[in-house]
């Protein structure tokens, strides 16, 4: 699995519990897997389809530093299947692991749009060099 992104946890990120709020880990998670699929579909439209099952294994205090990684699963014809993960880098333990979500690529009307990819692209391999 490929780490793209770190959040520092701060005092607006906790719960009552003085550890990570969840919603706001989720909603870190969610930013991330569209902005992936946007890189990789070459689509600023992208919507979140389906989550799975949603398996918190552990937290992170104020001041940890977390890690958000996503790994492509599949790629269908108006989506992209991926599956993440968020680590604390300062235990190395495993937060939360979302083993799929569906993105879906939207026209502009709004409805799902066929993208044409089928594997992942990776930037510099983009560029003409």
């Amino acid at each position: 699995m490929r780490f793209h992104t770190r959040k520092w946890v701060k005092p607006e990120d906790l719960n009552p519990n003085g550890t990570l709020f969840g919603g706001k880990l989720l909603a870190w998670l969610d930013e991330e897997l569209a902005l992936y699929t946007i890189v990789q579909l070459e689509n600023p439209r992208i919507v979140t389809k389906y989550m799975s099952e949603i398996n918190f294994r552990s937290s992170a205090k104020q001041g940890d530093i977390i890690e958000i990684g996503i790994d492509v699963v599949k790629f269908g014809n108006t989506s992209i299947t991926l599956k993440c993960e968020a680590r604390n880098m300062m235990t190395r333990e495993t937060i939360i692991s979302i083993d799929s979500t569906t993105m879906v690529s939207l026209g502009e009307d709004g409805k799902p749009k066929a993208h044409g990819k089928t594997e992942i692209e990776f930037i510099k391999n983009r560029v003409n060099q």
